[in-house]
């Protein structure tokens, strides 16, 4: 989903105006205007996107992941996106210790079903090649 349409359509959904969200965040009124027509998007600086999202009462992962393409336009997605979503939402809402916990469970499980079906190669690099990316298997 478009980043100008995200930001636009986030703040239509909190009831707020530009002027409130210039007031709250800091970042000009003109400015965030300019974003969500689009026209200063590319010059959007990492620090301004975090104070809007602030006032949204978004983290930058719930902003960039599916939870808001979800919340502003859940019909644009197909029942795996939606179910993935979900299964995402929730697995977020548990505390850090059982979410590690789950991760690391749900990679064995993928490993394994890889291994059935011979599609190791076909993992991304980073998978592949990544020695950090086992950090997280656990058989406890």
């Amino acid at each position: 989903m478009d980043l100008v349409l995200k930001l636009r359509e986030i703040r239509r959904m909190r009831n707020l105006s530009q002027k409130d969200v210039a007031r709250l965040s800091g970042v000009g009124e003109k400015t965030i205007s300019s974003f969500e027509t689009g026209q200063r998007i590319g010059s959007l600086k990492l620090a301004q996107l975090n104070r809007l999202l602030k006032v949204y009462g978004l983290s930058e992962t719930e902003f960039f992941g599916a939870s808001v393409e979800k919340e502003i336009a859940p019909w644009e997605l197909n029942d795996e996106q939606m179910a993935t979503a979900r299964l995402l939402d929730d697995l977020h809402s548990l505390p850090k210790p059982i979410q590690k916990n789950l991760l690391a469970k749900f990679q064995l499980a993928v490993e394994a079903v890889a291994d059935v079906h011979h599609l190791k190669d076909k993992r991304p690099r980073y998978v592949r090649e990544d020695p950090e990316w086992h950090m997280l298997t656990s058989r406890n």
